[in-house]
């Protein structure tokens, strides 16, 4: 088993944005020393709750910070950019530390239809270096990885319902020619399909912490979902709040996609999870007001997951 990270640098209530990317960088160092095997960046613009607008300079940032850990975007938001510029950015960052970058890319953020072209482009401008990821929540994006030979990491955490199904497609997926899985139009062909699951995790060191971060998550989520966009809430706020029914029913439903509880609640729940999907390799989310909290949260899960998790040296040709 892989743990990774997928760090959307929160922005806590009370804090300010240049707060949550030095705490992101904290996490990247400390994420290196638990033994998680990357650290992704995610890009969100015009958000109150997030930080990371520019993956491509936290990506540098981060890997100025650590040694050996896999460090990429969770995902560069391509219908927004050039194929061209995407490219130069990720050769340059994987030129200056080979075999550490990944270039994670998603469809938001732009005109759908244009994203299979403009994929094909990019990886046909990159080479096989760095490695190119494409992130998605469902079938529909689980094939085009397949089709294309590229890395797949369904989010789990947007969507859980078509996750086995998209697991399963982009598995099946390509065509078969000896040890080679899949046909790789924009670039090398890669020996076997590289898959992943992202989901959002909460750990704490009692139960009833966890609930209580669970709760903070759920009231944000929820009032995001309402057209409310805000900072991550404090638990204080989160006791005197007075739930409407639209924040009731949100919760309900966002509920599914969190996993939270102590150490040994999540190891079990996330090694069922990974089995259920087919994948050996978990990009973990967390989402706390205090980042002491976050970073608390991922140590206890790598302690509690240190049994099943990959060595370091084996970590190389991810």
């Amino acid at each position: 088993m892989r743990l990774s990270v997928l760090d959307q640098s929160p922005v806590p209530d009370g804090g300010t944005e240049a707060e949550a990317l030095r705490a992101s960088l904290a996490l990247a160092r400390a994420a290196e020393e638990l033994g998680f095997a990357r650290y992704w960046v995610a890009e969100h613009h015009g958000s109150a709750a997030f930080a990371g607008a520019a993956p491509e300079v936290m990506v540098g940032a981060v890997l100025a910070v650590t040694t050996s850990m896999r460090v990429g975007s969770g995902g560069v938001l391509l219908p927004r950019y050039p194929s061209a510029k995407v490219a130069e950015v990720f050769r340059i960052l994987s030129a200056l530390h080979p075999g550490r970058v990944d270039l994670g890319v998603g469809r938001a953020g732009g005109p759908a239809d244009d994203f299979p072209r403009k994929l094909v482009e990019l990886m046909a401008r990159l080479g096989p270096e760095p490695p190119v990821w494409l992130l998605g929540a469902s079938t529909g994006s689980a094939e085009l990885a397949a089709r294309l030979g590229t890395g797949y990491c369904f989010a789990h955490f947007l969507n859980p319902d078509p996750g086995e199904a998209a697991m399963s497609r982009y598995h099946a997926g390509g065509s078969v020619r000896g040890d080679v899985a899949f046909d790789a139009t924009g670039g090398d062909a890669v020996p076997e399909p590289r898959g992943a699951v992202a989901v959002r995790v909460v750990v704490a060191d009692t139960a009833g912490e966890a609930d209580a971060s669970a709760e903070a998550f759920l009231l944000w989520r929820s009032r995001r979902d309402l057209g409310h966009d805000e900072t991550l809430p404090a638990s204080d706020r989160v006791r005197r709040h007075r739930w409407t029914p639209a924040e009731l029913d949100r919760a309900a439903v966002n509920r599914r996609t969190l996993v939270h509880g102590t150490a040994e609640q999540v190891r079990t729940a996330l090694i069922g999870l990974a089995d259920a999907h087919g994948v050996r390799e978990l990009v973990v989310n967390t989402l706390t007001h205090d980042p002491a909290d976050r970073l608390r949260s991922y140590r206890l899960l790598a302690e509690a997951m240190a049994d099943t998790m990959a060595a370091p040296d084996t970590m190389a040709h991810l």
